[in-house]
């Protein structure tokens, strides 16, 4: 049933950190705190609400009635057939529509449980089946994977688009709900029902959850004294990371670096910053467009790199940070892009924390490279587009990183 146009197959792995959660972003805290307690003024979990219906409407429009969702309210509190109704998940139910109603991919409201998961995640440690997801074309999809994970060993793929967790249907399901269903214990297996392209049938693939700890970039060298550099996220240690990477590649006095953003679906947009400054030199790296005005964001570090030829690899899964390297980069010909477009996310989120241990993930500004380029749904195109076949990766083929060492050899 090839129902789906073709995808790429590329680096075949898997994390799930949410595309929900691919990234460029900022960590905050909310000015405005929603407390959920119950009627002693005790934050809780689960169980009664108070909402002083006054106080909210100060906030809204004269055109909105809130009278109508407090009907509505009690009448699932009273008249629900499956007694009793938690208030609780009520309310984070309304929060996470409010957010949803934004039509926006990128922007969830996290319930206290999913929050935590998600900080860890930006740590790089997590319990789950290792793979990085995204609502595209209004399909739960994988968007990129992580060696060594539980669902490379259980064959998952980039591109796979997930019809079924546990067999409940992922139509109209929220990212953060999906993530919630497939993330869980140690030791506990999910099966994600999937439709892969060019295979008729939907596969079952029953995975066995674990701790996935993802190490965010490492490096290599490889023949003809070429440095490979793998970059797999922007979490939070990759910009200590990548300098410490950084010192031990000049001692080896490369003649080329091969930087693989390949799946790498974004992370903190100052991490980007801080890693493309390694080849731009006193220069514009980024600037964002938000409803408060525009912002710039110019290198941070000592150019190492500056003059060394660069080969960046991207795909279908490069996304956000990714592209903003890849983008600035390739504006001011500072490296060579070879491999397929990328995912095309060109905005910005905040992750404003709540008080009761919940948070919101919201979109609050798009950006462009330095000449101007939007890559939001447009992604970046490689100045050399180079294929990635699922026969080649059966075969143990990269057609994409020999092209890079052959292209570096003849400068």
């Amino acid at each position: 049933m090839n129902i789906f146009r073709k995808y790429s197959i590329v680096y075949i792995a898997v994390a799930i950190i949410a595309a929900a959660f691919v990234a460029g972003f900022y960590i905050g805290k909310g000015e405005k705190e929603i407390v959920v307690v119950n009627k002693q003024g005790e934050p809780v979990e689960s169980g009664e609400v108070t909402i002083n219906a006054s106080q909210v409407k100060t906030y809204l429009g004269e055109d909105i009635n809130f009278d109508i969702f407090l009907t509505v309210w009690d009448m699932l509190q009273e008249r629900y057939v499956d007694q009793p109704v938690s208030q609780t998940k009520l309310f984070y139910g309304a929060l996470g529509g409010l957010v949803a109603a934004l039509d926006d991919p990128y922007s969830v409201f996290l319930e206290p449980v999913v929050s935590e998961e998600f900080a860890e995640s930006l740590n790089g440690r997590f319990e789950g089946i290792g793979a990085e997801i995204a609502i595209k074309n209004e399909i739960l999809t994988i968007v990129a994977p992580l060696p060594d994970s539980p669902a490379e060993a259980a064959g998952l793929k980039a591109q796979d688009k997930i019809i079924k967790i546990d067999n409940v249907s992922t139509e109209d399901m929220r990212l953060d709900e999906a993530v919630n269903r497939i993330r869980g214990e140690k030791g506990t297996t999910v099966v994600l029902t999937v439709a892969r392209a060019d295979v008729e049938e939907f596969l079952d693939i029953a995975i066995i959850r674990d701790t996935i700890k993802v190490k965010s970039v490492t490096w290599d060298m490889k023949d003809d004294n070429i440095a490979y550099i793998h970059m797999r996220n922007f979490n939070t240690d990759t910009t200590r990371a990548f300098k410490t990477i950084q010192r031990e590649i000049i001692v080896q006095n490369p003649k080329a670096i091969i930087f693989d953003l390949r799946n790498n679906s974004g992370g903190f947009l100052n991490t980007s910053i801080d890693v493309a400054s390694a080849w731009i030199d006193d220069k514009l790296i980024v600037s964002e467009r938000s409803v408060s005005g525009s912002k710039t964001y110019m290198s941070t570090e000592s150019p190492i790199f500056k003059d060394i030829p660069t080969v960046i690899l991207i795909n279908g899964g490069s996304a956000s940070a990714s592209e903003i390297v890849a983008g600035s980069l390739q504006d001011y010909k500072a490296a060579y892009i070879i491999g397929e477009q990328s995912f095309g996310k060109g905005s910005v989120q905040v992750l404003e924390d709540l008080s009761d241990g919940s948070s919101v993930k919201f979109t609050i500004a798009k950006w462009f490279t330095p000449n101007g380029r939007s890559i939001d749904e447009e992604g970046v195109v490689p100045d050399e587009e180079i294929e990635l076949t699922e026969e080649d990766f059966s075969a143990d083929v990269d057609p994409q990183l020999e092209r890079a060492i052959e292209y570096l050899n003849s400068q």
